[in-house]
């Protein structure tokens, strides 16, 4: 098989630069191998036709197993084929097994850089000086350079929530295709806007706690303090005023308070020592 100029064979002394530094450049991507290895060569044609095609926006580095075994087993490879993916010196990514050429093209695409990536760099960086409309220009020139790569859309409707664009935030994300508005990334971002819409009242956090303090069953202030605290980052505080509503009325909007219990655990990754917590005392209000 000829390779292409972005196909190196590697050997444990050279594995370093080959590998390590180079990948501080470009995504390499290191396909443990081996001669007897039926899947191994059904792969390597398709990984080293891709690299062709993408034009060194990746490298492939070979290692044959047999020959190399001290690299195999710094990298614990147990079964062949086994590819895994370098990014600036660190491993950020692998698959075992022979690969349709269309999901290799999707996992290499997640690690190039591209050039709607610098502009989202910069919108999030004016974003964070409070400069919204800047920041969404810059997202509306990476959307119009790539508009499927839905990361720039996703970086629109962060922004929109920010700037308190909540329609428009809302109807970006709703029209994501379904794998993308599945996501943990979206489905956090649904809840942010849903909570952001809630706070959005004339009354900050001490004017609603006094307010509870007069009347524990004023359930619309308690639901606006949990959104508070949500937007101030203060989960812990927001599940504990919406475990009240569920105590004291089901029914408040509709289930409000379930259903921001499940928004916040969406929001903080869906597991952990917190949110394992809050699923039991959830679960004991339920059940």
């Amino acid at each position: 098989m000829s390779d292409s100029a972005f196909v190196k064979n590697v050997t444990d002394t050279t594995f370093d630069q080959e590998v390590l530094q180079a990948s501080h450049q470009v995504p390499v991507l290191v396909d443990f191998w081996a001669e007897w290895c039926g899947p191994c060569q059904m792969l390597m044609p398709v990984l080293v036709k891709l690299t062709n095609d993408y034009h060194g926006k990746f490298l492939l580095a070979k290692v044959n197993t047999d020959e190399q075994q001290a690299l195999a087993a710094r990298f614990g490879v147990r079964s062949l084929p086994t590819v895994k993916i370098f990014r600036n010196g660190e491993i950020v990514d692998e698959f075992l097994g022979a690969q349709p050429e269309a999901s290799l093209r999707h996992i290499i695409d997640k690690y190039l850089e591209r050039v709607s990536d610098k502009l989202r760099i910069q919108a999030l960086e004016v974003s964070d000086q409070g400069n919204y409309d800047m920041a969404l220009d810059l997202l509306r020139q990476a959307a119009e350079m790539e508009p499927d790569h839905f990361p720039v859309r996703l970086d629109q409707a962060r922004i929109m929530i920010r700037a308190k664009q909540y329609d428009s935030a809302r109807q970006i994300l709703n029209s994501m295709p379904v794998d993308v508005g599945i996501s943990s990334e979206a489905k956090k971002l649904m809840a942010e806007l849903e909570f952001a819409q809630v706070a959005m009242t004339d009354r900050d956090i001490n004017a609603l706690q006094k307010m509870i303090q007069n009347n524990p069953d004023n359930l619309q202030a308690r639901y606006e303090l949990s959104a508070c605290n949500v937007i101030n980052g203060d989960y812990e505080a927001a599940m504990e005023q919406l475990l009240e509503i569920m105590r004291r009325d089901r029914s408040f909007h509709e289930d409000a308070g379930r259903k921001g219990l499940l928004s916040i655990f969406d929001m903080m990754g869906g597991s952990g020592e917190i949110v394992s917590h809050y699923r039991a005392k959830l679960s004991s209000i339920l059940y």
